[in-house]
C-alpha cells in the first residue's frame, strides 16, 4: 500500500505528542532540489493557470517525498517598499522619525494581499487529500525590522532614538496581527500548523541583547500566537542561532514547537533534554552533514540519529536542522528522506 498523507501526524508532533508515524518536516526546500528530484517547476509564474500548474507540482513534490504537509509562507518582507536591507550592505528605508512617519504602513496589507492571495488560492485548490499547510504569514517582527532599518542601523537606532525603536516594533506587531487575522479568518482551515520564521541569533549569541528581544520582539510574537491559538492551531517558531537566552520568554509567549538547530551551537539532544517536556521539536539533522558527506553515510547517520531522537522526544518531526538550500546535493537530500522511510518501515507505520 502506498504512502497516504495524514496531516494529523505533524499536528501531534507540534502539540508535543508522539505521532503514530514519524513525520518528515522541512522549513524550506529550494526549487532547484525540488526540480531535480520530481521535475517540479522551479519557479512559479503569476498568471492564474500557471500558478495553478506550479502549485499542483509543488503539492505533488511533498506527497511524493512522503511528507504529510506542505511548507509554505507568504513573506512580508517581499512586499516592503525598498526591500533588501535584510540582506546586508545598505540601510533600509526607515532611519529616523521622519522616515518612520512617512513610510506607507497603511498600504502594506493591500500590497500583501495583492501579492499573495492568488498564490494561496492556487495552493488551496492544489492540496492533495490528507495534506494541509505548515506556514502562514512569513517573517517575524525582528526580520521585518531588519529589512525596514538594516541590522547595523537598527542597533544604532536602539540607542539614538529608543522611543522610535520601541514604536517600530509595536507598529510591526500591528501589521502582523492584521495580516494573520485575515489569513486565519479566510484560510484557517488550510493550515495544520501556523508558523513564522524569525532568526534571532547567530552561532554564539542573539543578534540583539536578550533583554531587548524579550522587551520588544517577543511581545509581537505573543500577539500572533494568541490569534493562532484562538483559531485552534499550534504555533511553530523557526529561529536560527543560539537563542537559549530568550527561550524562556518564547515558551512563556506560547510557542508550541521549535525548529532550527545546528550541531556547532548545540546537539539536538540538548534541545530534547532542555525542552522535551514543553514543546515539540522539529529538525535534528545538521545541514553540514547533508552538504558534505555521501548518500550512504547520510542514510546510515539519519537512521541512527532518527532512532535516538524518536525514542527520546515526545513530539518530534525529522528533517534538516535548517533548510535544503541549493548547495545540498539532491541525492543527499533523498538519502535523508529514504532513511525516514526506513525508520517507518521498522516501526510498521509506512
Amino acid at each position: 500500500m502506498g504512502f497516504e498523507p495524514d496531516y494529523r501526524h505533524v499536528v501531534a508532533a507540534a502539540r508535543n505528542q508522539r505521532p503514530r508515524r514519524l513525520p518528515l518536516y522541512e522549513h524550506i526546500i529550494c526549487n532547484e532540489v525540488m526540480a531535480a528530484t520530481t521535475n517540479a517547476r522551479p519557479t512559479p509564474d503569476e498568471t492564474p493557470n500557471e500558478l495553478r500548474e506550479y502549485y499542483e507540482g509543488y503539492c505533488r513534490f511533498w506527497r511524493t517525498m512522503t511528507y504529510d504537509c506542505v511548507s509554505w509562507e507568504a513573506g512580508v518582507i517581499e512586499i516592503l517598499p525598498e526591500h533588501g536591507a535584510i540582506l546586508g550592505g545598505r540601510p533600509g528605508p526607515i532611519q529616523n522619525r521622519a522616515d518612520f512617519e512617512r513610510f506607507p504602513f497603511e498600504e502594506l496589507p493591500e500590497l500583501y494581499w495583492q501579492r499573495w492571495q492568488p498564490h494561496v488560492e492556487a495552493l488551496a485548490a492544489s492540496l492533495l487529500p490528507g495534506m494541509k499547510i505548515v506556514g502562514g504569514v512569513g517573517n517575524g517582527a525582528f526580520e521585518i525590522s531588519e529589512d525596514l532599518v538594516g541590522y547595523e542601523h537598527l542597533c544604532l537606532m536602539q540607542y539614538d532614538d529608543p522611543e522610535l525603536f520601541a514604536e517600530l516594533y509595536v507598529t510591526i506587531g500591528d501589521l502582523l496581527v492584521m495580516l494573520w487575522s485575515r489569513m486565519l479568518e479566510r484560510y484557517g482551515d488550510l493550515f495544520a500548523i501556523c508558523r513564522a520564521g524569525d532568526d534571532l541569533g547567530f552561532k554564539t549569541a542573539t543578534l540583539l541583547a536578550p533583554d531587548t528581544i524579550i522587551e520588544h520582539v517577543v511581545p509581537q510574537h505573543r500577539r500572533v500566537i494568541e490569534q493562532v491559538h484562538r483559531h485552534g492551531k499550534p504555533f511553530l517558531l523557526h529561529s536560527c542561532g543560539n537563542i537559549f537566552s530568550v527561550m524562556p520568554a518564547l515558551l512563556d509567549a506560547g510557542i508550541d514547537a521549535k525548529h532550527s538547530n545546528e550541531d556547532q551551537i548545540a546537539p539536538f539532544t540538548q534541545w530534547i533534554e532542555d525542552y522535551n517536556d514543553r514543546i515539540g521539536l522539529f529538525g535534528g539533522i545538521d545541514v553540514d552533514l547533508l552538504t558534505r558527506t555521501d548518500p550512504k553515510t547520510i542514510f546510515d547517520e539519519v537512521v541512527r540519529q532518527g532512532t535516538r531522537y524518536r525514542q527520546a522526544a515526545h513530539g518530534f518531526a525529522l528533517g534538516s536542522g535548517n533548510s535544503i538550500p541549493s548547495y545540498v546535493p539532491p541525492e543527499n537530500y533523498v538519502a535523508m528522506v529514504e532513511a525516514v522511510q526506513e525508520l517507518r518501515r521498522r516501526e510498521g507505520s509506512l
